[in-house]
């Protein structure tokens, strides 16, 4: 059954935004041609927050993609660069990605936290912000 990942980093400091950038670059490039992946999407947010959503046939294939190559490379990293950082996965009958809004509701209803060494206070209580650039352009319709 076809399989949706959700994921919200924010970058503690303007400092490892280069790091970030390169990661998330070659991430994005390995997940696009990973056996099992239908589609990539990524929302940068504000305040250093970016958000990544992705499709896979299965389980199976996520898995083998998180383990391997520049994002098992990048996981190393986020613990110290992120203050805040959450995961969410859901099983669906299609491979269709869901908008941000739905994104955000999963990530709040049946999310979790990923490990950081510094976190903020949202990240300590799980506030999970709405994605600000969904809310202006909901605003402006």
């Amino acid at each position: 059954m076809p399989l949706i990942s959700v994921t919200r980093l924010r970058i503690r400091s303007p400092w490892y935004l280069p790091g970030f950038f390169f990661y998330t670059l070659r991430s994005i490039r390995q997940a696009r041609v990973a056996a099992g992946n239908s589609t990539v999407k990524l929302l940068p947010d504000a305040h250093r927050t970016f958000w990544t959503c992705t499709s896979w046939t299965d389980l199976n294939a996520m898995r083998a993609y998180v383990s391997a190559g520049p994002h098992r490379q990048s996981m190393k990293r986020l613990a110290h660069w992120c203050d805040e950082a959450s995961v969410v996965h859901w099983e669906q009958d299609s491979l269709e990605l869901p908008s941000w809004q739905e994104a955000h509701r999963r990530m709040q209803q049946d999310g979790r936290p990923s490990k950081v060494n510094h976190p903020s206070a949202a990240h300590l209580a799980y506030r999970i912000a709405q994605p600000q650039s969904v809310v202006t352009s909901a605003k402006a319709k």
